[in-house]
């Protein structure tokens, strides 16, 4: 993969340099912009008045449209990718750093001082964190050490006698729905394991599907835990959604958060049986795809996670947001011409007088 940079189509705001927003700040850059995460919290920035740097590895990434500077950058893997993200800090006057996929905290964590040195500003979770988060397996067992209620859970066929069905089997490494079966035979659950070794099973549980929106500070306290029934979902991503107050969710994703020990932006998942008992699946250690609904609810999590990335001794207020919130996710486009340069969105044009 080519290290060199291209820049992404940007809008008519883009034609100059975002060194600083109108209160003086430098600008954030934010990785993922082609992912719901990024989108969201690139949107977010943006409508709080704040020069935006959105970058992805995708040059037709809708956020890198969205922001008021977009550019493409090599994948998390690529040895120059840390690289990349200091040469558009330097030129765009960056002084701090968003990153909304999990796969690339590692790299981020590494270059962590290469991007201090050029003035850019990270708050990272800790390694030990990402990599149990990232890993179903171990994250299964963390969870089980520490007495959170999990789902079941083998790497195994022969582990299949303590993993009582129906089944859901799935990569140990992954996002979303991609790899995921839901199976109904013990046979067929040991087979596809047998199969790959990269699968893992765990018993399919029952109950309303929600999501929690969290923010953890560095210190480890717990500044928001938002609750949301995951309602309607397309591709794994939450597309209607109503946010709920529940101290038994609040409680097990709290403890889940303290018993990986992550710190910033957190979505935990899980399921609320029929008895409301809570169950947490999985915790991505970063912001989510449904985030749009969590800052309707009155919970700005974005600009706290910022302020957060900027002064490390900042102490961040408490979050508290509004129940019974609804989401109804829709999409939306942007447009760019064989040049690059922005085009109309007709649904936004204004009729013109005959």
């Amino acid at each position: 993969m080519t290290s060199t940079l291209h820049p992404a189509p940007a809008p008519p705001s883009a034609g100059r340099h975002a060194d600083t927003d109108g209160a003086g700040r430098g600008a954030v850059l934010v990785t993922g912009a082609g992912g719901p995460a990024g989108v969201a919290v690139i949107r977010r920035l943006v409508a709080l008045g704040h020069h935006v740097v959105g970058v992805d590895a995708d040059w037709s990434a809708a956020g890198c449209a969205l922001a008021t500077v977009g550019a493409i950058v090599p994948r998390a893997d690529h040895v120059r990718f840390v690289d990349a993200l200091v040469s558009l800090a330097t030129a765009y006057g960056v002084d701090a750093l968003i990153g909304t996929v999990a796969e690339e905290l590692p790299a981020l964590a590494a270059g962590a001082a290469q991007l201090a040195e050029a003035g850019v500003a990270t708050w990272l979770p800790p390694a030990d964190s990402v990599e149990v988060c990232c890993d179903k397996a171990a994250f299964a067992r963390t969870l089980r050490d520490a007495g959170v209620p999990h789902p079941a859970t083998t790497g195994t066929a022969a582990g299949l006698a303590a993993v009582p069905g129906p089944w859901v089997v799935k990569p140990r490494a992954g996002r979303g729905s991609r790899g995921v079966r839901l199976l109904d035979s013990r046979a067929a659950v040991a087979e596809a394991l047998n199969d790959d070794a990269s699968l893992i099973a765990q018993t399919r549980l029952q109950g309303r599907e929600f999501t929690a929106d969290s923010l953890v500070g560095r210190d480890g306290g717990l500044l928001t835990v938002v609750p949301r029934w995951r309602d309607d979902t397309r591709a794994g991503i939450s597309v209607k959604g109503t946010t709920f107050d529940s101290p038994a969710v609040t409680d097990v994703v709290a403890a889940a958060l303290e018993a990986v020990r992550l710190t910033g932006p957190a979505n935990v998942q899980g399921f609320v049986a029929d008895d409301g008992r809570a169950t947490v699946v999985e915790i991505n250690p970063r912001f989510s795809g449904g985030l749009p609904l969590t800052l309707a609810a009155g919970a700005d999590v974005v600009s706290a996670y910022l302020t957060g990335i900027r002064d490390p001794r900042a102490a961040l207020p408490h979050l508290w947001f509004t129940p019974g919130v609804r989401m109804s996710r829709y999409f939306a486009e942007t447009y760019t011409g064989p040049d690059g340069a922005p085009v109309a969105d007709p649904s936004a044009a204004r009729a013109v007088s005959a």
